[in-house]
């Protein structure tokens, strides 16, 4: 009988079919970084054999199968009909038993009784299909808290497989729907709400220059850097001045930085996150320090090293402990 649940500290890459790509890396990470100072939050991975379990669950894959095979695709609201329906029979079905408990217990450990928040994120995988399949399906709930919320947020991430786009995807591609499987993070919370966020990558993105370190940043949860709706700051950091020990940073440009998203401590309202304004005085001056850059940067140099290749890495300042976390 295969793991539903597994702790992130005990996966790596060569588990990417289970967990998928993202939870793969953040074990590998945690296994093998560790100790050089890279800083990854804890948690644990769904399977893609719950995934798939839940699928075999009340006839749901036959259901969502039936559906698909009648929809044209270009037919947009066909395609919204369909697409709302499937999702709205995951979102009702519920877990195998087992999962369920097995979720259960690694919830109580994780969390210890009290009352702490979480991410959790979508890991897609997929046989023998390009990273390209899963356009679109990268789902992240933050702040969720509860059991009752976990259980909810997992069908959310489940259901994100099956979102309009991602469902004209593959139908286009000629992929099978069921070639891609979802695992899901649940990881503890970074307080960069109170911090800054943002995704650092290990060459100039626009030329391909890989003797730089290219870091956006900017204020809160790193949600509004990864999908696009802030203006960061950017700074570029020079590799080889960074391991001879000198000054790295070329340059820096200042971003807008007009919004950030923040924990919704309103208990009545659904949204876990919501977006607030920066004060013009925060938006007038760079979001991290030189030594938040270095530290950035050091990070980054070790990931690509142990990886061997161009990385891109999201990241997190906790504002409350100043730890900066690979997220």
């Amino acid at each position: 009988m295969g793991a539903y649940i597994l702790p992130l500290d005990e996966l790596g890459m060569g588990d990417v079919d289970t967990v998928g790509g993202k939870n793969a890396s953040l074990g590998e990470m945690i296994s093998h970084l560790t100790a050089s100072g890279v800083q990854v939050p804890g948690g644990f991975a769904t399977t893609s054999l719950a995934y798939r379990d839940f699928l075999a669950t009340d006839g749901l894959r036959e259901r969502i199968d039936t559906a698909l095979a009648e929809l044209d695709v270009d037919d947009v609201e066909e395609l919204s009909r369909t697409g709302a329906l499937i999702r709205e029979w995951i979102m009702d079905t519920p877990l195998p038993a087992r999962l369920h408990e097995d979720l259960r217990t690694a919830w109580d450990q994780m969390s210890g009784g009290a009352d702490i928040a979480v991410a959790v994120r979508s890991s897609a995988t997929a046989e023998d299909l390009p990273d390209a399949s899963f356009a679109g399906q990268q789902e992240t709930l933050l702040n969720v808290r509860g059991f009752a919320n976990i259980v909810a947020a997992i069908h959310e991430v489940f259901a994100s497989l099956f979102n309009d786009r991602a469902i004209a995807y593959r139908v286009h591609q000629g992929f099978d729907h069921h070639q891609v499987a979802l695992s899901t993070g649940i990881q503890h919370m970074v307080r960069s709400d109170k911090g800054t966020s943002g995704v650092m990558f290990t060459l100039d993105t626009d030329s391909g220059f890989r003797e730089v370190v290219f870091i956006t940043a900017s204020y809160g949860l790193g949600e509004t850097v990864v999908q696009g709706a802030v203006n960061p700051d950017e700074f570029y950091v020079s590799k080889r001045a960074l391991r001879d020990g000198h000054y790295p940073v070329l340059r820096r440009t200042l971003g807008t930085k007009a919004i950030q998203m923040v924990y919704n401590e309103d208990a009545a309202d659904s949204d876990t996150v919501k977006q607030i304004e920066v004060d013009p005085a925060d938006q007038h001056r760079f979001c991290l320090t030189d030594e938040d850059i270095v530290a950035l940067s050091k990070q980054a140099l070790l990931i690509e090293d142990h990886y061997g290749r161009p990385m891109d890495i999201e990241w997190g300042k906790d504002g409350v402990s100043g730890e900066i976390y690979i997220l």
